[in-house]
């Protein structure tokens, strides 16, 4: 029994010593080991513009540390693929795939292709109160050097757009060119920080490329007035990316509305040749102003005339968005832009007063005027059906056949 206890008693010290020993290296290790162990490249030559297959780096964090991952070309440039990225020790490797590009600080080129030639790929590894350790492989960069994609001649005019539907820079318009195909996003970001895509990723060629934005988002909601940033980006399938950007305003920002407040027709029985007077009340409802112009109020029309061809065409040699009100009958035949041939400006003054002399006036928001307009009728109808509306030009008729009266026409 006591040649048992004391083998008993020596086995025990030596699994004690063993254990002891074994923590010794465990805080070595811990302490004072190797923080960067094994460092592997899947090749030693990569053609990224020949292959859509990543290089792939591995290598092994003995301990807690700082790892910079980055190559250096033959003239010692450095390009950075991780740089003070924060690793824990791990027995498993860490991956990093490569696919040939690298980061600049090219503020318009921001990720490009590096350029075939004989580089260093270096991992480096810095461990709290350790001294630095890299590993160093080499690599070459084989295959075509390819153009770099660019956003060219890049114009986004007018630089101050006011999208409230007057016809008066609504919207801007965006112009470039791209030297070879890309992938293209623009976008545009708000002084409060919201983005909102003009482009998403859309394929372009290398033409001369045009995009318009109308100064709202893409469900047509309105934004608020103050300092944009565009931003144009190109890229291409290598993975070079350029950007361009540049500041827009909005001003005025405002959805028109405009409502006929009372309408009246008369009178309702005349003989041909008869002169029928309308008289319309319009209020702007809206929050921006609204242009107008055309026949001023009083003028006086035959049911032979159209507004667009008298006075040798006048009233149809301004853009589109102006507002009138206009006068129409059930039995017109003309359609689309035919319809309410008889139209007035949105003003009780005569042309010298308008706030343009002769060219427009302005109705402020909340603002009332009444407008009166003449027909002869000459159309040999016994019964006519009429009614008002209120048009903006080439946009739509906002308020239709309101105030519909019949007029009896006796000859």
């Amino acid at each position: 029994m006591n040649d048992i206890s004391s083998s008993v008693t020596i086995l025990t010290r030596a699994m004690l010593g063993l254990a002891l020993l074994a923590c010794a290296l465990l805080l070595v290790a811990c302490s004072g080991g190797s923080a960067l162990g094994a460092v592997e490249a899947s090749a030693s030559s990569y053609a990224p513009s020949e292959t859509d297959q990543p290089l792939t780096v591995s290598y092994i964090v003995g301990r807690d540390a700082t790892v910079d991952v980055y190559l250096l070309d033959a003239a010692g440039a450095r390009y950075d693929l991780r740089r003070g990225q924060p690793r824990s020790a791990s027995s498993d490797p860490y991956v990093l795939r490569f696919d040939g590009t690298v980061p600049t600080s090219d503020p318009v080129l921001l990720r490009r292709l590096l350029p075939p030639g004989v580089y260093t790929l270096v991992v480096a590894a810095q461990a709290s109160g350790g001294v630095p350790e890299e590993r160093r492989l080499p690599l070459e960069i084989t295959g075509s050097e390819l153009p770099i994609p660019d956003v060219q001649n890049l114009l986004v005019s007018p630089a101050t757009i006011s999208p409230n539907a007057d016809a008066v820079n609504d919207v801007t318009e965006i112009t470039y060119r791209l030297p070879v195909s890309a992938t293209v996003n623009i976008d545009i970001t708000a002084p409060t920080g919201e983005s909102i895509p003009v482009v998403t990723r859309e394929d372009e060629g290398p033409y001369e490329q045009h995009h318009v934005w109308n100064g709202k988002r893409p469900n047509g909601s309105l934004l608020p007035s103050g300092v944009y940033t565009y931003t144009v980006q190109a890229e291409d399938d290598y993975g070079n990316l350029v950007r361009r950007e540049g500041q827009i305003t909005l001003e005025d920002v405002g959805q028109p509305e405009a409502r006929i407040v009372y309408a009246s027709i008369a009178p309702q029985r005349l003989m041909l040749g008869g002169v029928l007077t309308v008289t319309i009340r319009v209020k702007n409802t809206g929050t921006v102003p609204i242009r107008t112009y055309g026949p001023p109020s009083g003028y006086r029309y035959t049911t032979d005339d159209v507004f667009s061809s008298v006075d040798g065409g006048r009233y149809t040699a301004q853009a589109g968005g102006f507002w009138r009100v206009g006068l129409d009958w059930d039995a017109n035949s003309g359609g689309g832009p035919k319809r309410y041939p008889f139209r007035w400006a949105l003003s009780p003054k005569p042309p010298e007063q308008w706030k343009v002399p002769g060219v427009e006036d302005w109705l402020i928001p909340g603002e009332e005027v009444d407008v009166v307009g003449q027909v002869v009728i000459l159309q040999r109808e016994t019964k006519m059906g009429f009614y008002v509306g209120l048009i903006q030009d080439g946009v739509g008729f906002f308020q239709d056949r309101s105030a519909r009266t019949i007029v009896e026409v006796g000859f």
